[in-house]
């Protein structure tokens, strides 16, 4: 009997372990396997332009115009009808007691797939410390690091469209964090980034462009070579007093610099007749941001109230680097055909903001009223001549269902006065019809 019970024993034992072992096995796989999650989006569209609204956005007038590579650049234009959206298909998990670790990817209607997130964080640095490498989004401001999908509206902002780009701010680079120990919430950040394939801040021009567009054969100057990165460096800071559990506000400023930016300028939109002119200097944007938000304790956002206000200014500070002569009807006269000459400064500056609140007017409901306009400051400074162009703005209104915290539909209506760089302001009428959905466990979205 008592060997019976030692072995009943020993087999409880090894019974125990086994099923321990088993528990660690199963915990490692659950921490290895990524939460994986996709977005989808899509929408019926109608504008008073034929279709041909998104162009009129894309032309309003600014300092930042350039010559664009038709094969390379973004696609954002909408259809009249139905647009099929851009789809995100998102993996994120803890790599270990060291790491977070996320991966985005965004694909477009055609099918093609651009890496837009790829980063690894740190989990246990010391003294609020936190690394960030990979690519992301960069957290100037407030709207900058949110994507798409986590939207109020529809569409970009007319002062990231204009200043930033479509998909505002993001990067290959390092990020470091310091979480201050002070009574209220204050984040510190810095950021060194790659500047590569940028819309608008810290742009370069591609060099097969600069050899399709000047005619080297009797271009004066040179084109400057793109630097070594890192090309962009940011900086910002955010402070969030303690103001109770039903109310949140959060304050930040944010300064960005591009050590390097090209414009390539063509006056006729003619490859080398002449008129072409290639830039080379930096950017500066600095910002600042208030968000307050306040929790009605209703049922599905009953109640629940957002405003964001958004404020950004760039400066530009180039050099006329090469540009190109034209020839008489015969080819034999050259004609310097171009009002500036190699070395001169062209400066400019441009500012951008939005405004825009959100109200739960019932359960699941919620309706966003948004103004945003670029261009209030709106000059260039063309080695001592000046330059101003009108501001553009537009008014937004959203109505929102949120059918669960995964699927949602968007009915949207917008009014702008879009002006170009001839003076011309465009009366543009949009509606969107909007359907987002989230399939798979999504983690919980920033402040």
């Amino acid at each position: 009997m008592k060997n019976q019970l030692t072995l009943l024993a020993a087999s409880l034992l090894l019974l125990q372990n086994a099923y321990a072992e088993n528990n660690k096995m199963l915990s490692a796989a659950s921490q290895f396997n990524p939460s994986i999650s996709l977005i989808l989006d899509g929408n019926y569209y109608h504008d008073n332009k034929k279709g041909k609204a998104s162009d009129y956005l894309e032309e309003i007038a600014g300092i930042s115009h350039t010559v664009h590579d038709t094969h390379t650049e973004h696609e954002h234009g909408l259809e009249k009808g139905f647009n099929l959206g851009e789809s995100e298909l998102v993996m994120s998990a803890i790599v270990d007691p060291y790491f977070d670790g996320k991966l985005t990817l965004a694909i477009d209607s055609q099918g093609a797939t651009e890496l837009e997130e790829a980063w690894l964080q740190t989990r246990m640095l010391p003294a609020g410390l936190k690394v960030k490498m990979g690519k992301f989004l960069s957290d100037i401001g407030y709207l900058n690091n949110q994507h798409p999908h986590t939207w109020d509206f529809a569409d970009q902002n007319l002062a990231y469209s204009a200043l930033l780009g479509e998909h505002g701010l993001m990067d290959t680079g390092l990020q470091l964090t310091w979480l201050a120990p002070t009574p209220f919430y204050a984040l510190f950040g810095l950021e060194a980034l790659q500047g590569k394939e940028q819309e608008r801040f810290g742009a370069l021009v591609d060099e097969e462009l600069n050899h399709e567009t000047i005619d080297e054969n009797t271009m004066l100057g040179g084109v400057a070579e793109q630097k070594a990165g890192p090309r962009i460096n940011t900086l910002f800071a955010k402070f969030a007093p303690d103001l109770g559990s039903n109310h949140a506000l959060q304050w930040g400023v944010s300064y960005a610099q591009a050590t390097q930016y090209q414009q390539l300028l063509d006056e006729d939109e003619t490859a080398q007749t002449g008129d072409e002119m290639a830039l080379d200097g930096k950017q500066t944007l600095i910002g600042t941001d208030i968000v307050y938000k306040w929790d009605g304790a209703g049922q599905y956002g009953q109640g629940d109230f957002k405003v964001i206000a958004e404020y950004l200014t760039l400066k530009k500070e180039l050099t006329v680097a090469a540009s190109g002569i034209g020839m008489d009807t015969d080819g034999d006269t050259i004609l310097d055909t171009f009002p500036l000459a190699i070395g001169n400064k062209v400066t400019g500056k441009q500012d951008g903001y939005t405004l825009q609140a959100s109200y739960g007017i019932a359960p699941r409901w919620q309706v966003s009223l948004r103004h945003d306009a670029t261009g209030n400051t709106n000059e260039l400074n063309n080695a001592g001549t000046k330059v101003s162009f009108k501001d553009s703005s537009r008014n937004s209104l959203a109505v929102s269902f949120y059918a669960s915290e995964f699927s949602r539909l968007r009915l949207q209506a917008s009014q702008a006065d879009l002006a170009d760089e001839t003076g011309k302001v465009e009366k543009v009428n949009q509606v969107f019809l909007q359907y987002t959905h989230s399939l798979g466990p999504h983690g919980a979205h920033k402040f």
